[in-house]
């Protein structure tokens, strides 16, 4: 199913929802009034409709989004395959304006995501990742393969944390580490990108996420030949039989902890 013609597809879809935040990012936040539409739910519904509609022009799978989230268990369990789509991750980094929001959309097969695309319109980033095949980052007109990093013994542990939602167990974390671990600050999806291209070695998330949050990021993992796995907290961190983070295989969207390693 996921032939050239179709992954290419789906990152233009990406590029072109970006192109419709970036509409709406570019304006003056400031004369927005309280009775005024939020130029947050502009972009984010913006994206969501240039995304289904897009997918559906290229493919009869159903569609999973944050912003069309309403679809009953009982449906949603009888899907084997299915578009997972966050139009617009990083809503702080948004109203912020600091440039580290994405658009995610990912391809779940049977509960794994084997087929990703993560674009961060403002950074002009683009990574791609399929399962069995790879995973690269577009920059422009480049194409660079990526691929995790491991941590030497003469080096210190790079983590990448949240800006906008720090968990007080990541101090436990960074304590059982050891040494002195540097904290990567980043926003939205692109945290497990940092992992997937080599630029941390490990992204713990010890708070809330939900499926839609992580699924593009975490194909983007896997094809770049990294993990992304289950654990219950820090003590969890050097857990090699963890299981891998799973999509719709309950009637909740909520994901459990998890860690992104190599």
């Amino acid at each position: 199913m996921l032939d050239d013609k179709l992954i290419a597809s789906i990152t233009a879809i990406a590029h072109q929802a970006g192109d419709a935040i970036m509409t709406i990012y570019q304006r003056d936040f400031a004369i927005y009034e309280k009775s005024d539409a939020s130029p947050l739910t502009e972009a984010d519904l913006a994206a969501h409709h240039c995304i289904v509609d897009g997918l559906r022009a290229v493919s009869s799978l159903p569609i999973l989004s944050e912003e069309s989230a309403n679809i009953p268990w009982s449906e949603r369990q009888t899907w084997s395959q299915y578009w997972l789509v966050d139009p617009l991750d990083g809503t702080k980094e948004f109203i912020k304006k600091n440039g580290e929001f994405t658009v995610n959309i990912a391809l779940i097969d049977n509960g794994e995501p084997v087929f990703g695309v993560v674009y961060a319109p403002v950074l002009k980033q683009t990574y791609v990742g399929v399962v069995g095949q790879g995973a690269y980052k577009l920059e422009g007109d480049s194409r660079v393969a990526i691929t995790p990093k491991v941590k030497t013994d003469d080096e210190e542990w790079r983590i990448v944390g949240s800006r906008s939602h720090q968990s007080p167990d990541i101090q436990a974390l960074l304590t059982k580490l050891g040494g002195s671990p540097e904290l990567v600050a980043m926003g939205s999806s692109l945290k497990l990108c940092l992992v997937a291209e080599g630029a941390a070695h490990l992204y713990p998330r010890l708070g809330p996420t939900s499926e839609w949050d992580t699924g593009a990021a975490d194909a983007v993992v896997r094809a770049a030949g990294g993990k992304v796995t289950v654990i219950e907290s820090a003590a969890d961190v050097f857990n090699k039989d963890a299981k891998p983070l799973s999509y719709n295989q309950k009637e909740s969207v909520l994901n459990p902890y998890f860690l992104v390693s190599c």
